[in-house]
């Protein structure tokens, strides 16, 4: 950084302001476009990154086998941030002045994404987060297309107490995805006539589960929500096959299958899970079908299921492709006029719109529950907005704005 910072320093002031455009405006007048890819392919998340790094390997693939675009290549540079929060800031840092990538798609936990977003804003690069999380940022140089709680939770919960009854238990990441999605749970529990009547909190790495069933044993809710994140929670979902107690309380989950986790679990300890996402590999559509076809050519008959997280990778960088394409340029201000003009594409899961208050992603949302390690559509929402981030977030109003709001539950 301080090399960095002397070398600016050497053009003067102006020269430190407008290094980050000028740098990009070199590039743009030929050779390839660099996309950066900044997943966890190592350390604790590595079973999400791994499969959205590929994701947005394919669909790079796909726009240069078609001619790339704006007549030119795409190179994708990858950085392994091992779930380690300084590699974040190092490699976002690297990707903006060293690599002078024209977008980061990247970021798995809320605490990864709020460390990367500032220091893309600085430099100005653009900034595409795949993740589902709990909503609230709010910022022009980045676009989420994964799902929030408006998207998902309230159609989880609606379903629960209708179906299963009013009492609920939460189990959730203890960070501010966790606490804050468990927030809006007990919301929509409480504006249905129910109630949340237990919440516990994890570290990503719990193993040890069964405390918690025991009260779940104790308490006798109708339902379960779980928000748990990485490797561990399989460890729960087994002690709680093992207790007797998978098909006797029912589980849905905001993240249960996003990292296949049903292909690692038994059919006994998985079947019934539910789950409201975009996306899920059972979609019965000829667009979905060819999709699959291209991805399994080009990954191998073997490659794990397609899960949301995956295709919101791959939707990503059709989102942006699409973007730049309308612009004429990689000029970021222009590619993010085109953006948020209420761009549209159509995708394996159908249509996805760019919102322009939020630059969050409307979608259809499929209710679904696993089966024998497949999934079993319930029913299909059309075109879910993000709702709860559009209370807090008008970027059209305020362009400026650049900071993730904690939405207050009530």
């Amino acid at each position: 950084m301080v090399m960095n910072r002397r070398s600016l320093l050497k053009g003067g002031a102006a020269a430190t302001v407008f290094a980050p455009t000028l740098l990009r405006q070199a590039v743009a007048e030929g050779g390839p476009i660099v996309v950066g890819s900044m997943y966890d392919l190592s350390g604790g998340l590595e079973a999400y990154g791994k499969s959205m790094s590929d994701a947005l390997k394919f669909a790079v693939d796909e726009l240069n086998a078609a001619g790339g675009l704006l007549g030119r290549q795409i190179k994708v540079v990858s950085f392994d941030t091992q779930s380690n929060m300084q590699l974040y800031a190092q490699y976002a840092q690297e990707a903006a002045l060293k690599s002078k990538v024209a977008v980061v798609h990247g970021g798995i936990t809320s605490a990864s994404r709020e460390i990367i977003r500032p220091v893309l804003n600085r430099y100005k690069t653009l900034y595409f987060y795949s993740m589902p999380y709990e909503g609230g940022v709010c910022d022009r140089n980045v676009f989420v297309d994964g799902a929030t709680p408006g998207h998902n939770t309230e159609v989880m919960v609606d379903y629960a107490v209708k179906t299963w009854g009013k009492k609920g238990y939460i189990l959730a990441a203890d960070y501010n995805y966790g606490q804050i999605s468990s927030d809006w749970v007990k919301k929509y529990a409480k504006e249905r006539g129910g109630g949340v009547i237990g919440t516990e909190f994890f570290p990503i790495d719990a193993t040890n589960f069964s405390s918690t069933i025991s009260k779940i044993q104790a308490a006798k809710p109708d339902w379960i929500m779980t928000v748990l994140v990485g490797g561990g929670p399989i460890s729960f979902y087994r002690q709680f096959n093992a207790a007797g107690l998978s098909g006797k309380i029912p589980i849905m989950s905001t993240t249960f299958g996003g990292s296949n986790e049903q292909m690692v679990l038994t059919n006994e300890e998985s079947n019934g899970i539910v789950v409201a996402y975009n996306y899920v590999e059972d979609i019965d559509t000829p667009a979905n079908k060819d999709f699959l076809r291209r991805f399994r050519a080009k990954m191998g008959a073997d490659y794990p299921p397609v899960t949301d997280l995956t295709m919101s990778s791959y939707l990503g960088v059709l989102q942006w492709a699409e973007g730049v394409k309308k612009a004429g340029t990689i000029d970021r201000d222009k590619v993010i006029e085109a953006l948020e003009s209420g761009l549209t594409i159509d995708g394996p899961s159908g249509k996805i719109m760019i919102d322009p208050q939020t630059h969050h992603s409307i979608f259809d949302v499929r209710l679904a529950k696993f089966k024998d390690k497949k999934t079993v559509i319930l029913d299909t929402l059309p075109q879910r907005k993000p709702i709860d981030v559009a209370a807090v977030c008008d970027l059209k109003r305020n362009p400026r704005e650049s900071k993730q709001y904690v939405i207050t539950v009530k």
